[in-house]
């Protein structure tokens, strides 16, 4: 693993992997883990209050000593609005302290500054770390599989992180990102299977158009490529469209970590295909989207997190915008921390027949008993009568469905239930390539085309990205 050699980087890396190890062997006690957050909270908040233009002035007026990881209630919330309105004026240490500058994509509003430092390297990583050496124990043994990294764009953390970690566990990492106008897909292809790739790490929907493209080219995923895992990550993947993966691919599909620019790696996958919270690195509140009544450390909500590591960009109270559900973990596994289920983002509700649906609801709905599918989009219309009907488009690869007409019969009766709307299924010979936008924007504007409203700002962005992808350019 990396390590700091010098400086305050390296003595909170010889306090904290001290820390991690006893949390990953459960020698570590509730007291020790109380001990640690009441410090790292205390820390956190006196580093932000004084070296942050931004949360010097968002918590002035806050009693700060009154502040226990138990109650945060007292502070108030940090938005992604409010991010990309201060951008730097965030920072709580000054910039020349980190390692990499990173920035979110940028798609749907200013691209904010993410900044890393050796303390923040160091705790997010040491999660995925663990994560990963289960996994691959647990399918190749001692043996360390060689891992293709297909990350979105040079100034997002994906390549650094998960080649750091791929080096962690003794891996050979290729970054083959197949939108690089120097890779492709067909170069992608072509590394693949040369180099006999056995894990790819990607988006849902770069492993759905990796696969189309591999049709275009006249490979077989089967017969052509070494690939045992995919790792997926970036965007929702629902146990229905991981199913659906895993039949593309003959693979083993893993959602493999939950997290973001701005706060880094929450959650990381374990050999049972569970997500556990990184619970040394932060502070978890599960709060109502509407109200911002927190429910605790545990529930259904949207997840709001306080970071406790004092790195160069620690954030408070900060609403992820993402609907989840925790609870105490019954798993089993090598993996402490609690469960959390990613259930959508909270702008990605939708309303339908009068009920509101989260769109991992949508996607399982669409997606339970799918197989073969090289991808979906849903459309929504109303009736004269005022009635709510959707149309699924479905998209299959060649010979991978036996009875197309009887998968969609399928599809339609089961969304149709699900749902509680009319439901009609159009098998698609290739969708819109705005469905690939996914990761970069939203997972409405790429997979739901609504004619019940004029498209909105994030639809139009990915309307405008989709004119330059695909993999014949």
């Amino acid at each position: 693993m990396w390590l700091p050699t010098h400086g305050p980087a390296a003595d909170f890396a010889a306090r904290y992997l001290d820390l991690h190890q006893a949390f990953y062997d459960r020698t570590l006690t509730d007291r020790a883990l109380d001990d640690w957050r009441t410090r790292q909270l205390r820390t956190v908040l006196d580093q932000v209050s004084t070296g942050s233009p931004f949360y010097a002035r968002h918590l002035k007026g806050v009693d700060l000593d009154a502040v226990t990881p138990d109650d945060l209630t007292a502070l108030p919330f940090t938005t992604k609005a409010r991010l990309r309105e201060e951008m730097l004026d965030v920072l709580s240490r000054p910039l020349a302290d980190a390692l990499f500058f990173y920035e979110t994509t940028g798609t749907t509003g200013a691209a904010t500054p993410c900044p890393r430092d050796g303390r923040e390297i160091v705790a997010s990583n040491a999660h995925i770390t663990e994560s990963w050496a289960s996994i691959f124990r647990h399918h190749f043994g001692d043996h360390a599989p060689r891992i293709g990294l297909m990350g979105p764009t040079e100034v997002h953390s994906f390549g650094d992180t998960l080649g750091d970690i791929a080096r962690n566990v003794g891996s050979l990492n290729a970054k083959i990102w197949p939108y690089s106008p120097v890779i492709g897909f067909q170069k992608a292809l072509q590394l693949m299977k040369e180099l006999e790739l056995e894990v790819i790490c990607c988006t849902p929907g770069v492993a759905l158009t990796l696969a189309k493209a591999a049709e275009h080219y006249g490979y077989d995923l089967r017969s052509d490529f070494s690939v045992k895992l995919l790792l997926t990550t970036g965007e929702m993947c629902t146990p229905a469209l991981a199913h659906n993966l895993e039949t593309v691919w003959g693979a083993d599909v893993y959602n493999i970590l939950y997290g973001s620019q701005e706060a880094f790696v929450v959650a990381t996958a374990c050999r049972n295909k569970r997500m556990h919270l990184s619970q040394t690195n932060y502070l978890i509140e599960v709060v109502d989207p509407e109200t911002g009544e927190s429910g605790g450390p545990r529930g259904n909500g949207e997840l709001t997190v306080t970071m406790l590591i004092d790195g160069v960009k620690p954030l408070i109270r900060y609403r992820t915008g993402d609907v989840v559900a925790i609870e105490a973990s019954d798993c089993g596994c090598e993996m402490p921390g609690d469960l959390v289920r990613i259930v959508g983002r909270t702008l990605d509700r939708l309303e339908l027949g009068g009920r509101k649906f989260t769109a991992g609801q949508v996607e399982t709905a669409v997606m339970t008993g799918v197989t073969g599918s090289a991808g979906y989009q849903v459309v929504i219309e109303r009736d004269d009568a005022g009635q709510d009907r959707l149309t699924v488009r479905l998209e299959l690869l060649k010979g991978l469905v036996e009875d197309a007409e009887a998968l969609a019969d399928s599809v339609r009766n089961g969304a149709a239930a699900a749902l509680g709307v009319p439901v009609t299924v159009e098998l698609s010979d290739g969708l819109d390539s705005i469905v690939s936008t996914g990761a970069f924007v939203s997972w409405k504007a790429a997979r739901i085309v609504d004619r019940r409203t004029t498209p909105d700002h994030e639809t139009e962005v990915a309307q405008k990205m989709a004119k330059n992808r695909g993999y014949e350019r």
